[in-house]
């Protein structure tokens, strides 16, 4: 068996277990369902909500600079700590607050593999009571943004003229196929149900094991290799808010080393709500 192109982003629930009260460990719980950590969560893990404290709700964005500073100050975070972070659904946004911390260049940054899932499963000890972390006595600096880890609608419409990327759609079989405009229970939609044109559709949860945990080097490769993904080969990822195309740009940079892959975060909630814009329905 292989190893992943950067196995030090991962860390195992026995590392967390292990770990997770040293001074310079920080470990955050970021869910779906925000409701979530308060059932029971990893002993001394902080949580941040994605749709208040992830993002900036006035613009319809990820964190400003500042912004981004703030939330690392408060959560008791320095540039030299050690950040784990994991989640519910196998760490759809837990992969998301990866990809904002390595646009904002913190240097540790990491995901309990197998996330919420595998820890609940284990029977490990869980603490019901809410953590709040003591803020840094200095202040975060943060660098970047760096963009290209992102991609915006003006680039992936050339793309889709021109073919020069590789665009991997990351929602289920029926959002690809316009069957459907977002899973069930979740608010943020479209107008319009299809995929950009060209687009493979290669499901997030391909990636993963029953377990929630990620899926060796060699099955990874061959699933992503199948959709002209290579190490010389431009890829954009996005779904639905960009949450889950986090997760697959998260696989494919981190654990495959394809060096120049971008999240689309503006993902189909921007895509198909244009006027005009191209549309495919139906299978690849």
């Amino acid at each position: 068996m292989g190893t992943y192109a950067h196995p030090e982003v991962l860390v195992s629930t026995d590392w967390v277990s292990k770990h997770s009260s040293e001074p310079n460990v920080r470990v955050v719980e970021v869910d779906v369902d925000s409701k979530t950590y308060d059932e029971g969560h990893v002993p001394g893990a902080i949580a941040w909500a994605w749709h208040t404290e992830l993002c900036d709700t006035l613009i319809r964005d990820i964190l400003q600079k500042a912004q981004f500073e703030w939330l690392m100050t408060r959560s008791g975070i320095d540039n030299d700590t050690t950040v784990v972070l994991y989640g519910d659904n196998n760490n759809w946004f837990a992969a998301w607050a990866f990809w904002q911390m390595k646009i904002y260049g913190h240097a540790d940054v990491r995901i309990m593999d197998g996330g919420r899932k595998k820890w609940l499963a284990e029977g490990r000890d869980l603490d019901t009571q809410p953590h709040t972390a003591t803020p840094s006595k200095g202040p975060y600096i943060a660098s970047g943004p760096d963009h290209s880890l992102r991609s915006f609608l003006a680039q992936v419409q050339q793309v889709e003229k021109t073919a020069s990327a590789v665009l991997i759609d990351v929602r289920s079989p029926q959002e690809f196929t316009g069957e459907l405009l977002a899973p069930p229970g979740l608010l943020e939609t479209c107008q319009r149900g299809g995929h950009i044109p060209g687009a493979h559709g290669v499901c997030w949860s391909r990636s993963c094991n029953d377990d929630g945990t990620f899926k060796p080097i060699e099955e990874l490769q061959k699933i992503y290799g199948a959709e002209g993904v290579t190490e010389t080969t431009p890829v954009i990822t996005y779904c639905r808010i960009g949450e889950r195309s986090s997760h697959t740009w998260f696989v494919l940079k981190y654990l495959l080393g394809i060096p120049n892959v971008a999240n689309y975060d503006g993902s189909w909630t921007e895509w198909g709500n244009l006027v005009g814009a191209p549309i495919e329905r139906g299978s690849a």
